[in-house]
């Protein structure tokens, strides 16, 4: 192939479309439990994430929920991933050997997501949310109704086994946020004398894309280190639909996913898919949430 503007431009060509393929060809976990957000900014500020939604009744004036007592921002990072292939391979026409790998270049930037989401529900256990406490922890600060004062309340069981959670992915902000301030983009090298060209006799093609990833509302959230046993299950399930916001009221909140890694997946399914218990008796906890799998919890 004789190396000009022109001729690369064929090539990068094809190079894109095989790269699109395997990026939109590419199935990803992290849209059940998470929401996309559009970002404009480096970073974007979630003030509203203080006051969890809800009418009441209409008395008098009505009550504005503060909207900027939290602090609460998650900031883009840049990602990247780069190709190189030979000069040569190109100027011999061999460079069809290379099409596999754009494809899976293109699937692996668009699966990637998933790793930064399920890597923050991970750090669920040490990293802040909106109230400044870690989004699972034991003491997230809320107002008693019938006093007045601040209590805490908790969304997680300590232990030292595999983390596993219970989520409500129900409402319009799933528990963990993807914002997304860039998409992935295909980036060619079109300049046959570009200087890395000349010193290395390679030609580049990367893929670079922005994003960021934080918390919604931690009462969407259940964390657990704790042995997944019916007992623990079962607390964890009524800590979260017994919760009530600042006037007593209850959030309506309702796990419908356990989130397990491999190592608790077989108990999962034997706490909620089996129809008995091992001595014989109903299993009245089948059913009640949807297990849902994934391979980055170790």
């Amino acid at each position: 192939m004789l190396l000009n503007t022109s001729s690369l431009t064929h090539l990068n060509r094809g190079f894109k479309t095989l790269f699109t393929a395997g990026l939109e060809g590419s199935e990803t976990y992290w849209g059940r439990i998470a929401t996309e957000v559009p970002s404009s900014t480096s970073v974007e500020d979630y003030p509203w994430l203080g006051a969890f939604p809800g009418m009441k009744k209409w008395v008098g004036d009505r009550v504005i929920k503060n909207l900027t007592q939290h602090g609460y921002s998650i900031a883009n990072e840049d990602f990247e991933d780069t190709i190189g292939v030979p000069r040569p391979k190109i100027e011999d026409d061999t460079h069809g050997v290379f099409a596999p790998r754009f494809r899976a270049m293109g699937e692996a930037v668009g699966k990637f997501p998933d790793e930064l989401v399920f890597q923050t529900v991970a750090a669920g256990f040490t990293s802040k949310c909106y109230d400044g406490q870690s989004f699972f922890d034991t003491d997230h600060p809320v107002i008693d109704p019938a006093t007045g004062e601040e209590e805490s309340v908790s969304n997680m069981q300590a232990g030292a086994g595999a983390p596993w959670f219970l989520l409500d992915t129900s409402k319009a902000l799933k528990p963990f946020i993807l914002q997304v301030r860039k998409k992935p983009e295909f980036i060619p090298q079109e300049d046959p004398a570009n200087m890395h060209t000349f010193m290395k006799n390679e030609f580049l093609y990367g893929a670079y894309a922005r994003y960021g990833t934080g918390y919604g509302f931690w009462q969407m959230a259940f964390g657990s280190k704790a042995e997944l046993t019916k007992a623990n299950f079962r607390a964890a399930r009524t800590a979260m639909t017994s919760l009530k916001n600042d006037e007593g009221r209850p959030l309506a909140i309702k796990p419908n996913l356990m989130l397990v890694g491999p190592s608790n997946a077989d108990r999962a399914r034997d706490l909620i898919l089996a129809e008995r218990l091992e001595n014989g008796a109903t299993n009245t906890d089948r059913n009640l949430v949807e297990i849902y799998e994934v391979p980055w919890l170790i």
